[in-house]
């Protein structure tokens, strides 16, 4: 599965402000989007991501990525951040 290395993570951090911080302190690993998410929200951390080489993995749904989160609410965006 392809969120099982976020699952693991022993740091993150859920939502596209905190992962959006995390790319610009240079303190993400790799960036987790839903593809349901809206693009006006995550279009900006996309283009962080690109611009600072940062991993961007697309998750089917919002709903599956807080999960793995291990949250009760949707997430569009999560980040590994590095220990």
């Amino acid at each position: 599965m392809l969120l099982v290395e976020l699952q693991q993570a022993q740091k993150r951090s859920v939502g596209v402000k905190q992962a959006e911080k995390a790319v610009l302190k240079a303190n993400a690993v790799k960036v987790y989007i839903a593809k349901d998410a809206d693009s006006r929200v995550t279009a900006r951390l996309v283009t962080l991501c690109k611009d600072n080489q940062i991993e961007v993995v697309d998750v089917e749904s919002m709903n599956e990525l807080g999960r793995a989160c291990g949250i009760h609410v949707k997430a569009a965006a999560a980040v590994i951040l590095k220990n």
